[in-house]
């Protein structure tokens, strides 16, 4: 009896242990630790095709740039926690009220389940990490929240990041497209920016364009919405406005670069 209690108990945390530690891209991707809100955009994020595009694995050390809710981090924890690190960046909380309720958020994210316990965090626009010791730096539509008047804030990031990677590093960004030509004053407004500047200022930090995709693309959104990025999905601003009109278009089109640090 007891030698049959010691078989049981053991299946049992073997059982347990799994539904933590993911051992592919793909479990980690349909896993059940996800949040079901999050599984539903799925559609509209391709979380395995764009990771396995930026070509990360599970043993690698990844840095997430300001991770909002988590979306994303929810998939890298799961992914990275048998054989690799995941480095979250969000804001500091002493930047403003909003980046202290979103930290605030994020952190109370982390703490509710065990697949984050092996998450680390550290202050966006601070030191991402160690010199030279990350494999890969991932960034999901926020560059038009670091653009400032002249697109020092994303040359920054993109300069931090730079430091903190491998020589034959990767740097992978997703972000709104806009319609080229337009000013930064407009991406400000609109949430869309261009890949000629994303490009532009990565390339300025000295990171090298590896390869484009289309993944992330929307034939859908014509980019002139009157709220900008936000009047789609998942933001919907105007709310019951014209609601199902931009639910059908879906979310926003998509730029998805893939950069490299120099050997």
């Amino acid at each position: 009896m007891k030698k049959f209690i010691s078989i049981f108990i053991l299946i049992f945390i073997v059982f347990n242990s799994f539904t933590i530690q993911a051992h592919n891209l793909e479990q980690s991707v349909n896993s059940e630790e996800r949040s079901k809100e999050n599984v539903e955009r799925d559609k509209f994020r391709h979380p395995y095709e764009t990771l396995k595009f930026f070509g990360i694995g599970p043993e690698m050390t990844v840095v997430e740039l300001s991770p909002g809710g988590g979306w994303y981090t929810e998939i890298l924890a799961i992914y990275m926690y048998d054989e690799g690190e995941l480095i979250t960046a969000p804001y500091s909380a002493s930047l403003s009220d909003y980046a202290k309720r979103s930290r605030e958020a994020f952190e109370a994210k982390l703490n509710s389940k065990s697949i984050y316990e092996k998450v680390k965090i550290v202050d966006l626009f601070g030191k991402l990490a160690e010199n030279e010791t990350v494999d890969a730096v991932l960034t999901f539509r926020n560059v038009h929240n670091w653009l400032g008047e002249d697109g020092s804030g994303v040359k920054k990031v993109f300069e931090q990041s730079y430091a903190a990677l491998k020589p034959g590093g990767i740097l992978g960004v997703v972000e709104h497209r806009a319609n080229s030509g337009i000013s930064i004053k407009e991406m400000k407004k609109s949430g869309y920016v261009t890949e000629e500047l994303t490009i532009n200022l990565a390339e300025e930090a000295g990171f090298v364009l590896s390869k484009k995709s289309e993944i992330n693309a929307n034939s859908k959104d014509t980019k002139d919405h009157p709220n900008g990025v936000w009047t789609l999905p998942p933001t919907l601003y105007l709310k019951d406005g014209d609601k199902e009109k931009y639910r059908q278009i879906g979310e926003s089109d998509r730029m998805t670069l893939l950069f490299k640090k120099p050997i």
